[in-house]
C-alpha cells in the first residue's frame, strides 16, 4: 500500500513557474513508476508526466513537453513536476500517482493516487 500526498498548488500568473511534490509512504517507493495528472473542470483525467522507478526515463504530455519537468528523489520518497510558462490552459487539479508496474501513461495504468492540489493560471 502507498498513499500519496500532493502540494505545491496554488495561484500564478500566465508565464510563472511551480513546483509540485508528491511524498510517497511505504518503504518500496523506489519500486514504483510515478506520474501526474490533471484533470479540468468539465474535462477527463489527462496524462502530464511519467517517470520510471529509477528515474532513467520520463514521458512527457506533447502539451506540457519543453515547459514541465519530473524527477524523483527516492531517498525522500518524492516526486516532483517543476512547471515553466504556466498557460491559463494548465489550469487543472494536479493529482500524483504510483503504478506496480512498468512506467505509463494511462490512467488505468495506476494503482495509487493522491487527493490533488489545484493549479490555476492567470490570464
Amino acid at each position: 500500500q502507498v498513499q500519496l500526498v500532493e502540494s505545491g498548488g496554488g495561484l500564478v500568473q500566465a508565464g510563472g513557474s511551480l513546483r509540485l511534490s508528491c511524498a510517497a509512504s511505504g518503504r518500496t517507493f523506489s519500486s514504483y513508476a510515478m506520474g501526474w495528472f490533471r484533470q479540468a473542470p468539465g474535462k477527463e483525467r489527462e496524462f502530464v508526466a511519467a517517470i520510471s522507478w529509477s528515474g532513467g526515463s520520463t514521458y512527457y504530455a506533447d502539451s506540457v513537453k519543453g515547459r514541465f519537468t519530473i524527477t524523483r528523489d527516492n531517498a525522500k520518497n518524492t516526486v516532483y513536476l517543476q512547471m515553466n510558462s504556466l498557460k491559463p490552459e494548465d489550469t487543472a487539479v494536479y493529482y500524483c500517482a504510483a503504478a506496480q508496474r512498468p512506467v505509463g501513461v494511462g490512467v488505468r495504468e495506476y494503482d495509487y493516487w493522491g487527493q490533488g492540489t489545484q493549479v490555476t493560471v492567470s490570464s
